[in-house]
Order: structure tokens, then sequence, then C-alpha cells
């Protein structure tokens, strides 16, 4: 079968011809139907090295791909409730399985994650950039007869922005409340769509492109364009009070100041991105008891919900297709930033 795989540090990843693998005790197979490109991958091939303590659970060689959805191909021994046929989504994120935080379906917490054998799915271990994949039973999230291939990235940038806003819900329960959503690409759209469906709050979004703005608004925020007398502009929508919780889904030094600069008294700020900026903090600026604060995926208990919200037809994802033979080009975009929403690479079109 062809897979896309990540062969060393600092190289571009390779379209290549693998073994179809096959499904272990409490495993399947999934015929793969959509798999997302995420920036992820590219800092892994791009960026990272040895250098970092966690490169050690991503070293080469596998299969990328960590937002995947599929149909189950194979069932492996002592897997039950499982048919051949149905879709699902894969949650990618495994832990230990042992400890508290695995417990609680957050193994993107786990505290043995460094003795782990992997990161996650696509993050050391074969993921879904291929036309098979083996998934453990417990992380498949079920789709129902909602489309699969543009339910894919849901595994990542509807899972992400959906655990951080359900954090910070508290902050927007109540009438008079804003929020805003710092970054609109593939996480920042969904973000909108997730807050105008599951709070009240009024949505705001900035960008520095006009194209991802106008996206927003279409789906009913008020948007603000990057550059001088961006954070004035924010908080005079909010009257002056500031927003109640800020989402940053770039994560650079200069969106984390915005997002201080506009936050309210008792308001949060979530950095979703993972851009390494850093933040300045003194008693005298920062609003009394407001919080900073990261989140990193979320729980599987999060992503069927985020599942439900997408088969109700609460949110959709922006997607870009490409088949299996364009899956390179489809990260060379990426790289390019030519992608606006997600691109998904479709094995079996």
């Amino acid at each position: 079968m062809k897979a896309v795989r990540f062969e060393a540090w600092h190289t571009p990843p390779v379209l290549k011809d693998i073994e179809r693998p096959a499904p272990g005790p409490g495993e399947v197979l999934l015929k793969v139907a959509g798999a997302g490109a995420c920036h992820s991958d590219v800092s892994v091939f791009q960026d990272y090295d040895d250098s970092l303590p966690i490169a050690k659970l991503m070293a080469p060689e596998y299969t990328l791909g960590h937002e995947t959805s599929g149909w189950v191909e194979e069932v492996g021994e002592g897997v039950l409730g499982v048919e051949k046929g149905e879709a699902f989504l894969v949650y990618g994120p495994i832990g230990c399985g042992l400890c508290p935080a695995c417990s609680r379906g957050q193994d993107t917490y786990c505290i043995n994650q460094m003795t782990n054998p992997y990161a996650a799915i696509g993050l050391g271990r074969d993921g879904g950039m291929a036309e098979y994949m083996v998934v453990p039973s417990r992380n498949l999230v079920p789709l129902g007869d909602a489309d699969p291939v543009a339910a894919a990235p849901l595994a990542d940038a509807g899972l992400t922005p959906y655990h951080a806003i359900k954090n910070a819900a508290p902050r927007l329960v109540g009438g008079g409340r804003y929020a805003l959503v710092i970054g609109l690409g593939g996480l920042g759209q969904v973000a909108v769509q997730i807050l105008q469906a599951i709070t009240g709050a009024t949505v705001i979004a900035t960008d520095m492109k006009e194209d991802a703005m106008a996206a927003a608004e279409a789906r009913g925020a008020v948007t603000v364009p990057g550059g001088e007398g961006q954070a004035e502009r924010i908080r005079e929508i909010t009257g002056g009070t500031g927003v109640n919780a800020v989402f940053d889904f770039v994560g650079i030094t200069p969106t984390i100041k915005l997002a201080r600069e506009v936050v309210a008294i008792q308001g949060s700020v979530t950095v979703a991105g993972i851009a390494n900026g850093v933040a300045e903090w003194s008693f005298f600026t920062t609003p009394y008891e407001s919080s900073l604060t990261n989140t990193y995926w979320g729980t599987i208990e999060d992503l069927h919900e985020i599942a439900a919200l997408y088969r109700d037809g609460k949110i959709e994802m922006d997607v870009t297709t490409f088949t299996m033979d364009e899956a390179l080009d489809a990260y060379q975009k990426l790289v390019n930033h030519e992608i606006l929403g997600r691109a998904v690479v479709v094995p079996h079109s």
C-alpha cells in the first residue's frame, strides 16, 4: 500500500509502498477515508530534531497522519461492538493507559509520557497518511452517516479548539460576554463555529488575511484586521471592558501580547498555537484575576462531543482534498501557507 513516510529529521517526507498492516488483539484495521495534513507534521520533519526532549517519542521512521477517519476493514482478536464498514474518527493520543490522566481519557497529559514508546498515532507510531492503518479499538469515535472525509481534521483541528473552549466556557456564561479568536486558519475557523454553537458570547475574530476573516464573518463573527490599533478596536467592541475569554491559535509573542492587552478583569487567555511565543507579566498591567494558560489537544470524551456537533450539522470543516499521489503536494502547500482551512488526503478517491 502507499504511505507518506517520515524518514529523517529536517527532511521532507516521502511517498512509498509499504506492507499493509494487520490488526493485533484489541485493534482494528481501518480503510482510510481521509487524512488531514497538519502544520504539526511540518514542524516534525522541518523543525524538530534529537535536541528536543520529546523528539525521541517522534523519531523516524513511521507513517505521518494524526487526523484520520476511516471504515473498519478488519477486526482484531477481542474487539467487540465494531462491524466492518462502519465509519470512525481516530483519537490520536495514546498514553500509558494506567495513570490518572489516562483514566480520564486525557492521554495528552499522561504522566508517563516520556517513557511511552511514542507520542501519538502519526507522531512516532504509524498514522493515517496511508491507504490503511491499525488503531486500538478504544481510540475509535463513531461518525454514523456523517461524511468521514471532511470529518478527518476534527481529530485535531476540531478537538484542540473544542477542549480549549470547553475549559474556558464558565467565563462565557451569561449575557454580554465576549470571546476572541486570534488566528483564523483551520483551528480558528472551527473555534468560531464551536463558540457560536455552545455559548451565547459575541465572537470577535482577527487575522492578517482578508479571506480568512471573510470566512469567519460569514459564520457570524465580528472581525478586526491585524495591524496598528488592533487592540483598541477589539476593546471598543466590548464597550471598553475587554474580552472574557481569548483563544490564541497562533502562539507567537505578538499574539500573546495582544491577547493580554484585551482580556477583561477575571478573563482568561488560552494559548493553543504551538509557536513558542513568550509573555511578560507585571502586577499593574495584568487585569485582576485574569489567567494565562495553554492547552494541548483534548480528551477522547471531547472528541465524542465534537463529533456529535459535526453529525448534527452544527459545525463544518473547510477542506481541500488531495489524492494519495498528491499527498506530498499537500504538505508543500502547508509549508508555503497556501491552504485555507485543512488539507485532507483521500487515499481511495
